[in-house]
């Protein structure tokens, strides 16, 4: 290759790659190096030239005398394998559902997947008032003890609170990627198990989900991580409260970095967030890809 050529390609790579790879070194890898770096300082966030270096200290402190930090984690574990559970469930069952020849399926689409489109914030703060004005009224008119609960004043009903949103919210996303599969599944599969003497659901159980793993392994992916990120319906619901009962991994940092105002601390306990939550993804997506393989 001539170097004419050569210069043409790089220029090439260069229009189409660069502004990409800038745009993602400005906004992803720098400020995730910089964070690195003040994890394992004492840094109150507004003066760069006060950022003092104290190597593990950060890290010492949340292993040792941080306990509201690993509360938070349990709280987030749990949190995470509940909604993950529910919402791939509720999901793959609509999923089912909608790829029937129903007349309003169409329809009945749109509404399964509008919460999805509503900010997390917005979303928060109109649950907060179903929760907190809503069901009141409706438990004073039925007398049904169910909406009379206080919601979101303690630990067990916040914990559901959160739970019942976050399944609203996610469930419809999950469910269009379940169709996009159940319906690539080839008829010819299913009416051979049929004829065979398999009910519906044995059908979907040796047939339809073997084929749709793959759809398996990338809702299960996106519900985790989303449920470890969870921050915005923590914030406009329970604010981690009543006390910090209900606050989540990212809801910890955040307080610690913007409201305590220290950021060294908070970085540090960003960068465990980022290591557990990577940890957690690819061994989740390594198990369902081994059973994509097996299908």
């Amino acid at each position: 290759m001539t170097l004419r050529k050569k210069t043409g390609e790089w220029i090439r790579q260069t229009v189409f790659v660069g502004p990409g790879l800038a745009a993602f070194s400005i906004i992803v890898l720098i400020p995730f190096l910089l964070g690195f770096y003040y994890s394992f300082t004492e840094w109150n966030g507004l003066d760069l030239d006060k950022a003092k270096w104290i190597g593990m200290d950060n890290l010492n402190r949340i292993f040792t005398n941080d306990n509201k930090f690993w509360a938070s984690l349990v709280f987030t574990l749990k949190f995470t394998a509940v909604t993950v559970l529910l919402t791939n469930g509720l999901a793959f069952l609509l999923g089912l559902a909608l790829s029937q020849a129903l007349k309003t399926r169409n329809v009945l689409r749109t509404i399964f997947f509008l919460p999805n489109v509503i900010g997390g914030i917005l979303l928060g703060y109109i649950w907060q008032f179903i929760f907190t004005k809503g069901f009141k009224t409706i438990g004073e008119m039925t007398g049904w003890s169910l909406f009379e609960l206080p919601w979101l004043g303690t630990p067990q009903t916040g914990f559901w609170g959160l739970v019942i949103v976050f399944v609203w919210q996610s469930a419809g996303y999950m469910m269009v990627i379940y169709i996009a599969a159940i319906v690539g599944v080839p008829k010819d599969l299913s009416e051979a198990a049929v004829i065979d003497g398999a009910s519906y659901w044995q059908t979907v159980r040796t047939v339809t989900i073997p084929l749709i793993m793959p759809a398996v392994t990338i809702c299960l992916f996106l519900t985790t991580s989303n449920a470890f990120k969870m921050f915005d319906l923590n914030l406009s619901l329970t604010k981690g409260g009543p006390g910090t009962s209900t606050q989540s991994l990212a809801y910890n940092i955040y307080a610690e970095a913007l409201v305590n105002n220290r950021y060294g601390l908070g970085t540090a306990k960003a960068m465990l967030f980022f290591l557990l939550v990577s940890l957690i993804a690819i061994a989740q997506v390594w198990l369902t890809k081994r059973k994509e393989v097996e299908a």
